[in-house]
C-alpha cells in the first residue's frame, strides 16, 4: 500500500504565530498536565491516539536517553478523560526488543497500571509513504499504525545528538520507520553541490510526510554533550508542547541554549514551509519562559580526541555504532592497550563504507565485517561494550 501522509490534524493553531507552551518544577506528570490542559483536547474525542515516546533503546527512566514514563502516563491520563482511544508504540533500534525496552523504560509499567495497549510497530508488516518533495528520499517504509491511527503524538527526550544536534519532536519520528530502514537513512550518499549531511536533508524530507499531531518534549532529564546515548544525564524538570512540532523543537532548543537555525533538519524544513522556528513568531507561554534556559554542552566535533592513542577510521556508521564505541572506549579504553602491546596507536573501524582498513585494525559491527581478516572483529549491529572487551581479550590470549 502506497499513502502520501498521516491524517489531517484535529488540532487547530495559527500556523504562521503558532504556540507553544512549557511547565516546569512540578514533575514530569503535573508538568505534563499542566501543559496539555493548555490546548482543546476535545478534538481527540472519539479518535484513535498513538502515543510515540523515545523508548527506542535499553535505558532506565534517569538516564536521559528515554521519555520519562510519567510523561507517558499523564498523556495516557489526559487523552482518555478527553475521549480518545489510546495506545503506545515504538520501534526500537536494530538489536533491541520492543517490549524490553519498555519495560526497562518504566513505560510498561504505567501502560499495565491504566490498561494501556503497547504496541510493537515492527511486528506488522510495514505500508510504503511516497516523498513527493524529497531530495535525499523518495519514499519511507513506514510501521502501519503511524497511518492507522487519527492522532500521533511525538514524545521524545530533549537531548543532544551527534548527528543532528539535537533529537527532538520532528526527528522522534525516524522510529516509525520499520525495523532496520532506520539505518538507511545514516548510509544515503552526500548529495552533490549541498553541503548539509544527506542525513539531516533526509529528516527534513520525512517531516513532509510524517509530521506528529502534537508534540510533548520531555526535558525531565535530558541529555547533553554525546547524546543519543551517550552523554550525561541533565535535570530540568521540565516539559514543552506545540501542536506545530518545529515550534516546540524551536523553543526546546532555546531551553538548551541552542539556535533551532543551526539544526540542519529544522532549518531545511522550515525553509520548505513544513513549520516555524522562528522564535520571534512564536506565542510561548509562560511570558517568563526564557528564565527556564539551561544550555547544554554540544556533542563533540571529533571522537577521537578524547582518545590519545586510538585512530578512529567512521565511514558511514550510525549513532548506534557510534554511541556502542563512545561507551567501550569510555569504560574499557586504557585497558584495551593491554592487548594490543606492539601497537602505540590502536586503530578502530566502524561502518560500512570502508574500502579497506590497515591491517591490526579493531573492526566493530557486522558492517566491517568484510574486514574481519585484517585484525580483530565484533560482529553485533551494534555489539556492546562488554562484548567488544571480550572479544579482544579472547582474541589476544
Amino acid at each position: 500500500m502506497n499513502i502520501k501522509s498521516l491524517q489531517p490534524t484535529p488540532f487547530s493553531d495559527d500556523l504562521s504565530n503558532p504556540h507553544v507552551h512549557v511547565a516546569t518544577g512540578e514533575g514530569a506528570y503535573d508538568n505534563t498536565s499542566a501543559v496539555l490542559a493548555q490546548i482543546d483536547l476535545a478534538a481527540v474525542k472519539g479518535k484513535r491516539v498513538l502515543l510515540k515516546p523515545n523508548a527506542g533503546r535499553i535505558a532506565s527512566t534517569d538516564s536521559g536517553i528515554t521519555t520519562n514514563p510519567q510523561v507517558v502516563a499523564a498523556a495516557i491520563d489526559r487523552f482518555r478523560e478527553a475521549g480518545a482511544t489510546v495506545a503506545v508504540g515504538e520501534s526500537p533500534i536494530a538489536g533491541v526488543k520492543t517490549m524490553a525496552a519498555f519495560e526497562a523504560t518504566g513505560i510498561a509499567s504505567v501502560a499495565r497500571e491504566r490498561n494501556c495497549p503497547l504496541i510493537d510497530m515492527d511486528a506488522r508488516q510495514p505500508v510504503h509513504v511516497i516523498v513527493e518533495d524529497g531530495v535525499a528520499i523518495q519514499s519511507l517504509t513506514v510501521c502501519p499504525e503511524v497511518v492507522e491511527y487519527d492522532v500521533v503524538v511525538s514524545i521524545p527526550v530533549m537531548k543532544t545528538h551527534m548527528h543532528t544536534v539535537v533529537t527532538l519532536a520532528v526527528k522522534n519520528m525516524k522510529g516509525c520507520l520499520w525495523r532496520r530502514t532506520k539505518i538507511e537513512l545514516h548510509m544515503l550518499p552526500q548529495i552533490e553541490d549541498v553541503s548539509d549531511r544527506s542525513l539531516n536533508i533526509a529528516i527534513a524530507d520525512m517531516s513532509s510526510v510524517l509530521r506528529p499531531h502534537l508534540a510533548i518534549v520531555d526535558g525531565t532529564t535530558g541529555m547533553e554533550g554525546l547524546g543519543p546515548s551517550a552523554g550525561q544525564a541533565k535535570k530540568l524538570d521540565l516539559v514543552v508542547l506545540g501542536i506545530d512540532p518545529f515550534a516546540a523543537d524551536a523553543v526546546a532548543c532555546a531551553l538548551m541554549g541552542l539556535n533551532a537555525e543551526d539544526v540542519p533538519h529544522l532549518r531545511i524544513g522550515a525553509e520548505r514551509g513544513y513549520g516555524v522556528i522562528d522564535i520571534s513568531r512564536i506565542h510561548v507561554n509562560p511570558d517568563t519562559w526564557h528564565d527556564f534556559c539551561s544550555p547544554f554542552e554540544r556533542p563533540p566535533e571529533n571522537l577521537s580526541i578524547r582518545f590519545p592513542g586510538v585512530t578512529i577510521l567512521d565511514e558511514k556508521s550510525c549513532s548506534a555504532c557510534q554511541s556502542t564505541l563512545f561507551m567501550f572506549l569510555k569504560r574499557y579504553g586504557d585497558k584495551m592497550f593491554n592487548y594490543f602491546p606492539e601497537q602505540k596507536n590502536v586503530t578502530i573501524a566502524i561502518g560500512k563504507g570502508h574500502e579497506s582498513v590497515p591491517c591490526g585494525t579493531l573492526c566493530i559491527g557486522n558492517c566491517t565485517e568484510q574486514h574481519k581478516k585484517q585484525g580483530v572483529f565484533v560482529s553485533g549491529c551494534p555489539p556492546v561494550a562488554s562484548q567488544i572487551m571480550k572479544t579482544i581479550s579472547e582474541e589476544n590470549k
